[in-house]
């Protein structure tokens, strides 16, 4: 496992406040990648990402998934 920021898996669209993967994620048992954008007040998993903004992520590589295990 490994801690990462945010703006290492995430990438900001200024245009209209969103964020998307920048590669295929899963956060508890959803799965999402490039091409999903979400905004403030979304959850995926259980997990409010316009809350961790800015925070460190641990997360476990498998394969070509990146699964996010913790919010640092």
């Amino acid at each position: 496992m490994a801690r990462v920021t945010f703006d290492t898996i995430f990438a900001s669209h200024t245009e209209d406040n969103s964020y998307e993967p920048r590669q295929r994620i899963r956060v508890g048992s959803v799965e999402f990648g490039p091409g999903v954008r979400f905004t403030r007040g979304v959850a995926f998993g259980g997990v409010e990402f316009d809350q961790v903004i800015g925070h460190e992520l641990e997360v476990e590589t498998q394969g070509d998934l990146l699964v996010i295990k913790g919010v640092y």
